[in-house]
């Protein structure tokens, strides 16, 4: 598996193992952000502090993540995008449809005050 995933009491954290979201691990990641949804998540951080190379399946993939979290009333966050990535998020105009934060513990801290709102 190119990710993993670890779940917490409120928010599910998906980790990269890989440097590449792309048409390989896309399908995996759209399923599995599916699979949590379903579970009853509605909050979850993808940290791509390893992704250096993101195609248009990967921008899928995320958008299939802030839709299914949407839809639940929850929180789908970005965390420690690398250029190459911004420069993509950029491009398609992406930058403030999707939640972004610099970090992972950034982007828990603003799920957690969030919830308290």
């Amino acid at each position: 598996m190119s990710f993993a995933v670890n779940k917490h009491d409120n928010y599910t954290i998906i980790n990269f193992t890989t440097d590449k979201l792309d048409a390989i691990v896309a399908p995996d990641l759209k399923s599995e952000l599916v699979i949590i949804n379903k579970q009853g998540e509605k909050n979850i951080i993808v940290d791509l502090a390893e992704v250096k190379y993101c195609d248009s399946s990967g921008l899928s993939a995320l958008l299939i993540g802030h839709r299914l979290c949407k839809e639940a009333q929850g929180l789908f966050m970005i965390s420690s995008i690398q250029p190459n990535v911004e420069k993509l998020l950029s491009i398609s105009q992406l930058l403030n449809v999707l939640n972004i934060k610099d970090s992972l513990p950034e982007a828990i801290d603003a799920l957690f005050e969030q919830e308290i709102d």
